[in-house]
Parts: C-alpha cells; structure tokens; sequence
C-alpha cells in the first residue's frame, strides 16, 4: 500500500448483492443523467485468467439494462499476459542516468523508477526516448507538463507496475504493459455477455478512454470520462477493477 495515497475503501461500509460486494461511490450527473456508482471488487486477478469470465462472474449478477462497466485496463492486460518481468529488464547507463531527472508524484511509478524508465527505452528506442527527455524538460521550464507522454505515446505512458510499496508482492517485480487490441475485447464482452463496457486507462491525474463496446459508439467520449473523473476504481490497493454506472429514474 502506498502511505501517500488513501485507499477509497478504508473506513467505508461495502454493500452486498446477489453475492457481489461492491464500495458505493458518490453519485455523479452527465449530461443531465444522474448515476449511481459502484466500484465493484473482485479477488486478486492472477495472469492468464479469462477476461469475460470476471464479467460474468462480478458484473452480471447485479447488471440492469442501461448499465455501463469501466474497466481497469491493467485487468485486461493480466488476463492477456501482457507483461514483463523485473529481471527481464536490464537496466543501462541512460536509464540510470535519465531516471535521476525524472520527477515523481504520489499517483504511480514514474521514470524515476530506472526498470520502468528502461522498460520503456526497450519499446521505443533510446533517440525517442532521449528526444522526449529533452522535449520535457524543456516544456517545464515553461510550466507545461505531460510533454515527454506525448511523444513517447500511451503504450509507454500506460506501463504499470515495479509497486515496491504494493500490498501485493507480485506487483513489486511485475509490470503490466497496454492490453493488445481493447476494441475487440470490448466488443467480446458484449457479445457474449451484453454487457455495455468502457475499457480506460485511469488514475487520479487523467483518465484515457482506450476502447468501449459497439452499443456506446454513439456516446460522446468527454460524456463517459466524464463519469469516472474522480477515479472511482481508487489508485490503491483497492481490488475494484470494474466500475458500475447506472442511470438513476427521476
């Protein structure tokens, strides 16, 4: 657990159905639509488990028509294998180097973590990755942060893991990187199970939307976000990977 984080759950009551325990999360309004929300919890889930099957499993015993899920990408990507090892990463000169420039915050592991940093020189290359470094230091001197993300792109800003303060010790030497092909993903869960899913890249600096089912194609993507700008799911050790939205009756 992280000590400058607050676990959204601790001194919380959760609640029951149907045998699923959920956290009840303040109601939000979107476009004129008041929701309830649920941060739904699961068990701890392991590499390589089925994806669909969690939905099955966690969502569809509470699941009314006009429901939306969020969904933790790092969930997707366990169940995909989408991972790396500590000790397949060998960390180099310009990791270490780099790595004492990076700044740090109390939402995650950035690239002063010199594994994530290296991780991330494995996928795009060091001249990018050296290029971003510049680019971002730069734009600081400016006031203007996030410019290293957008060049190096999401599949480096969305790498996870190397927690060594994680209540799970699996996490301290795992990464999980981007789930592969989320719009398919999405569109499997809802065509075996009907449940309507946004699949997200969410903590409590931003929140990216990566893929969402066909039936919420013609939802405008600010108006979803917008539902979980407060990061429901938590940014702790929560076990709430699955977010339940429902619109209220007036």
């Amino acid at each position: 657990m992280n000590p400058n984080k607050e676990n959204l759950n601790f001194g919380k009551t959760p609640e029951e159905e149907n045998g699923i325990t959920y956290w009840p999360r303040a109601d939000r309004e979107v476009a004129g639509v008041t929701y309830s929300c649920r941060a739904v919890q699961t068990h701890f889930v392991e590499r390589g488990e089925d994806y669909v099957e969690l939905i099955r499993r966690y969502i569809l015993p509470i699941w009314q028509e006009g429901d939306i899920v969020f969904s933790s990408e790092k969930v997707a990507a366990m169940c995909q294998d989408n991972t790396v090892q500590m000790e397949d990463v060998h960390v180099g000169f310009w990791a270490r180097f780099l790595s004492k420039f990076a700044t740090s915050n109390s939402h995650g592991i950035g690239m002063d973590e010199p594994y994530k940093l290296q991780l991330a020189i494995n996928m795009k290359g060091l001249p990018l990755i050296l290029w971003a470094c510049f680019c971002g230091a730069v734009a600081r001197i400016f006031g203007k942060r996030g410019v290293f993300y957008e060049i190096v792109g999401q599949d480096v800003a969305g790498i996870d893991g190397f927690y060594s303060h994680s209540s799970f010790e699996v996490y301290h030497t795992l990464a999980v990187l981007m789930p592969e092909n989320p719009d398919a993903l999405c569109k499997k869960v809802y065509e075996e199970t009907g449940v309507s899913t946004v699949l997200v890249d969410a903590n409590d600096l931003n929140q990216e939307m990566l893929a969402a089912s066909p039936d919420l194609a013609d939802r405008p993507e600010k108006d979803l976000l917008d539902l979980i700008r407060d990061n429901p799911a938590g940014q702790d050790d929560e076990l709430t990977p699955f977010v339940l939205l429902r619109p209220m009756k007036s």
